[in-house]
C-alpha cells in the first residue's frame, strides 16, 4: 500500500504519509495563483461494490468525483487526502481500496499525500465502509471558470460519460434490487459490470485545453444531472439550448427509465444520460477542440449553444423530441 501511495508523489511532495501532517511545496510558474478545493464521496454505489467484494474500482470513483469538480473551475489538481471509515480494518481490503485511489491519482497527475483510516465497529455493520476525499488544485486568477468568459453563441460540447458514474444509485438500487426483490448476486453479469463501471476522469483531456484558454465554461454532470449542473457554469446573463438527439443515450438509462417508468424530468435531474462534462467553447474553434478531445480518447458531441437569457426564460431549453414522455 505504501508503494502505491508513493507512486503518486512528485517533486512538490515534501512529506507525505506517516507524519502528523503532509507537506506540499507550491509549484512555480504562477503569477496570481488561486487555490481551489473540493471534497466528495462515492455515495451508495459503495453498497454495490461491497456486495460484489470489488474494492479497487471504487477508488477511481472517489478520485473522479473530486477531480472533475476541480476541473470545472479551471483548476489543475495538485494533491488529495482520503478518509476510510470501516467496521474492522482488513489489511488486504484497505490495500485494495488505496491501490485504486492511488492509480486514479496517477491518472489525474495528482499526489495522494495523506489520509485517515478509522476503525469504527460501533458505526458500521460487518464488512461495511465509507470513503471520502479532499483535494486541492490551482488556477491562475484570470483563468478561473466562473461564467464570466461565456459568450452568446458559444458551442456546447458534451463529453461522454461511460455510464452512470457515481450518481443516482439510491434510485438505481431501489429499482433494480428493492422493487425487483433481488440481491446483487441475482443480477446478470453484464448488469453488475455496468453498475460498477468506474467514473471517467477527464483531467488528461481537459488540462491542455484549460492551459490554452480554449474552454469558456465547464460543468461536471454529477448529482442533479443536466438540469442542476449546467446552470452552475452560466452567468446571470446567459442560458443554453440543448438539442435532443445530438448524442446517444446509453442503454442503461433506457433500462432504468422503463423499469421505473420515470419521466423526462426525473431522468434529467437524476442521471448524466451519457454526458459526463459539458464544455462551452468558441463556435469558431469548436471543430478543432472536438478533434483534440477525440485524439485524447474522448467521445464528444456538439449538443447545443449558449444564448442570451431573458428575464422570463428558462435557463435550459431543450429542442427536439424528448426521449421520454412526461407523466400525465
Amino acid at each position: 500500500m505504501s508503494t502505491a501511495v508513493k507512486s503518486t508523489y512528485n517533486d512538490q511532495v515534501l512529506a507525505g504519509v506517516g507524519g502528523f501532517a503532509s507537506l506540499f511545496k507550491f509549484p512555480g510558474g504562477y503569477s496570481k495563483p488561486v487555490l481551489v478545493s473540493g471534497t466528495d464521496g462515492v455515495g451508495s454505489k459503495l453498497l454495490l461494490a461491497q456486495a460484489a467484494n470489488e474494492h479497487q474500482s471504487i477508488g477511481q470513483d472517489l478520485v473522479a468525483m473530486v477531480v472533475n469538480d476541480l476541473l470545472a473551475q479551471g483548476a489543475k489538481p495538485l494533491f488529495m487526502l482520503d478518509y476510510i471509515g470501516i467496521d474492522k480494518v482488513s489489511s488486504d481490503k484497505v490495500a485494495e481500496i488505496v491501490s485504486g485511489i492511488a492509480k486514479a491519482c496517477r491518472q489525474s497527475k495528482m499526489a495522494l499525500i495523506g489520509g485517515e483510516t478509522a476503525e469504527l465497529p460501533d458505526m458500521y455493520f460487518k464488512d461495511e465502509y465509507d470513503l471520502a476525499a479532499f483535494a486541492v488544485g490551482v488556477v491562475e486568477e484570470d483563468k478561473i471558470l466562473n461564467g464570466n468568459r461565456l459568450q452568446v453563441g458559444d458551442t456546447l460540447l458534451g463529453i461522454a460519460s461511460n455510464g452512470l458514474h457515481s450518481n443516482g444509485y439510491s434510485l438505481v438500487r431501489n429499482l433494480l434490487l428493492t422493487r425487483a426483490k433481488k440481491t446483487w448476486s441475482q443480477l446478470d453479469d453484464s448488469l453488475q459490470k455496468e453498475l460498477l463501471r468506474p467514473t471517467r476522469i477527464y483531467a488528461a483531456s481537459l488540462i491542455p485545453l484549460l492551459n490554452n484558454n480554449k474552454i469558456h465554461a465547464l460543468s461536471h454532470i454529477t448529482g442533479g444531472g443536466l438540469l442542476e449542473n449546467v446552470p452552475r457554469m452560466l452567468s446571470n446573463q446567459t442560458a443554453v439550448e440543448i438539442n435532443w438527439g445530438s448524442w446517444p443515450i446509453p442503454e442503461i438509462f433506457q433500462r432504468l427509465q422503463e423499469t421505473g417508468k420515470l419521466s423526462n424530468h426525473e431522468m434529467l435531474e437524476t442521471f448524466n444520460l451519457g454526458i459526463g462534462m459539458v464544455a462551452a467553447v468558441s463556435a469558431d474553434e469548436s471543430a478543432e477542440i472536438m478533434n483534440q478531445l477525440k485524439k485524447s480518447g474522448e467521445k464528444v458531441y456538439q449538443i447545443g449553444k449558449v444564448v442570451s437569457r431573458a428575464k422570463s426564460q428558462q435557463i435550459i431549453n431543450f429542442n427536439g423530441n424528448e426521449p421520454w414522455k412526461e407523466k400525465a
